[in-house]
């Protein structure tokens, strides 16, 4: 890093000098030959950088001023942290991939296209929802000096100019931020999978894209937001709850909380899988029909988690470049003590080396460091993804107590996991990293952080359980939400797609 520095110093002195077109014979001052040998470039680079008067070097016999440069290398910065931005977009973009596969392997064969139609729809539907009314709940302003309300963004819906005195420039950050929507409104499809009737899907996915998630975002993520942890007022002053807001630094509340209740409220309103617990109500296995692509789903979301965390970070150059390297290091710990811990559980209690809790645990992991992939110190993202996989064995033993069906496990990987992410960066938040006085409880820095942390979710839950909660009742209520028993009987595959995902028909030719 400090090399390219000393390069960016040195080319910029070199444009900034007035050259000779007859007599250079040097790019580079004294002091850059000397810069350059110190930082470990060998000679004979310094040389070609800096030695030579080629009749493609003598037409830059231009002047610029200290201003200039300063613009010139702002530019290429920017430039950088806006391609990371984007790449990051990708990875996240991928996890539906991930997602798709995780819940093919997890159903009965059955229900394989209808799990599938529901993941591409998650794109879709989410990216259209997103467009017309979600970037404009979540960080819609109605001029570029305005300032949104606590409560939801004010303008920019359908990505228009409208009244507004400036064009649309932040295409990075839409991508970024509807790649994350189209992965909580998948994380819901799963809890309810295998019975839900389609108009319903398509319903809660407008909905939650277009309305529900985008207010939890601008709680919590835009500076106007009320529980924003950098939230400032009109003037740009510090305007945080408790001088420290809530820290959500990828999303364990804001994405995956959302998602999980949702998904927890879906679940317990349309009612279990027929047969999926007994006369008595001891619940009966229901076994996905692919080990193999539940395996391949979980690596796919795990690679997709280094767009979906260390793309937080929003930058890569300077000092922010260091900071992504440290978010990787804490998500990968917390991933591999999530499925460490899931593997000593599930064992120590049942004798099984269950692949399947390992996956869910690594996933766990993964889910309960998402908060704190920042804040939180290595030691610290080892213990929350262990922590993690206890959460998830726990909520979901209680959901079965509760005769609640999630199949694949979304409510106790993604929400319960979610709230204890939340709940560790109150307990585990390191002072220096997270920039405040008010840092993790254990570690000396007091309850305001946590009680927010802990006030963070519970605006959540009750925030999604009522409109989300109230949009599954109203469908049942008239018959929308669940599919037929001969519907369910028969799989909806063929019932509601046209045949099986699988054919295995013997071929004719």
């Amino acid at each position: 890093e400090d090399m390219v520095e000393v390069l960016f110093a040195a080319l910029a002195r070199r444009v900034a000098t007035q050259i000779s077109t007859s007599t250079m014979s040097s790019w580079c001052t004294a002091d850059d030959t000397s810069a350059l040998s110190a930082s470990g470039l060998a000679q004979s680079a310094i040389d070609v950088l800096c030695k030579g008067a080629g009749p493609e070097r003598r037409g830059l016999a231009t002047s610029y001023t200290d201003t200039q440069i300063d613009t010139m290398i702002g530019g290429i910065t920017g430039s950088q942290d806006i391609s990371y931005m984007l790449l990051s977009g990708f990875f996240v973009f991928f996890m539906q991939a991930g997602f798709a596969m995780l819940c093919a392997g997890s159903v009965r064969s059955k229900n394989v296209m209808n799990i599938l139609i529901k993941n591409v729809l998650d794109a879709c539907i989410g990216c259209m929802a997103y467009f017309c009314f979600g970037w404009a709940i979540s960080y819609g302003t109605k001029d570029s000096s305005s300032f949104s309300g606590e409560f939801a963004g004010e303008g920019w819906f359908f990505l228009a100019k409208g009244d507004h005195d400036a064009s649309f420039t932040n295409w990075h950050n839409f991508f970024f931020q509807w790649a994350f929507t189209a992965a909580a409104a998948t994380i819901t499809s799963g809890a309810m999978a295998e019975r839900t009737a389609f108009q319903a899907y398509i319903a809660y996915s407008i909905i939650l894209s277009g309305f529900v998630y985008p207010v939890v975002v601008h709680w919590i993520w835009d500076t106007a937001g009320w529980l924003c942890n950098w939230k400032t007022d009109k003037d740009g002053n510090d305007d945080t709850l408790n001088g420290v807001g809530m820290h959500d630094f990828a999303g364990s509340g804001v994405v995956h909380m959302t998602g999980g209740i949702a998904g927890l409220m879906g679940a317990a309103i349309v009612g279990p899988r027929t047969g999926r617990f007994d006369a008595s109500g001891r619940p009966m296995a229901m076994p996905g029909h692919n080990a193999a692509l539940v395996v391949l789903g979980t690596f796919i979301l795990w690679v997709g988690w280094y767009g979906f965390n260390p793309g937080s970070v929003l930058a890569i150059t300077g000092d922010a470049a260091v900071s992504v390297a440290r978010v990787c290091v804490t998500t990968t710990l917390a991933a591999a003590s999530g499925g460490i811990g899931a593997m000593i559980l599930n064992y120590s209690l049942y004798k099984v080396w269950d692949l399947v809790a390992v996956c869910n645990g690594v996933l766990a992991g993964l889910v309960s460091i998402t908060a704190g992939a920042y804040a939180l110190q290595p030691w610290a993202a080892i213990l929350s993804g262990f922590v993690g996989s206890v959460v998830l064995w726990a909520s979901s033993k209680l959901l079965l107590k509760l005769k609640i069906d999630d199949p694949l496990e979304a409510f106790p990987v993604h929400g319960a996991c979610g709230a204890w992410g939340c709940i560790a960066v109150g307990l585990f938040a390191d002072e220096k990293l997270l920039g405040n006085e008010n840092y993790g409880a254990l570690l000396g820095g007091g309850g305001k952080l946590l009680g927010n942390q802990i006030l963070g979710i519970c605006v959540i839950t009750l925030w999604v359980s009522v409109t989300i909660g109230g949009l599954f009742f109203t469908l049942k209520m008239f018959g929308m939400l669940r599919a037929s028993a001969e519907e369910e009987a028969a799989g909806l595959d063929e019932s509601k797609h046209g045949g099986s995902a699988y054919n295995m028909e013997p071929s004719k030719v």
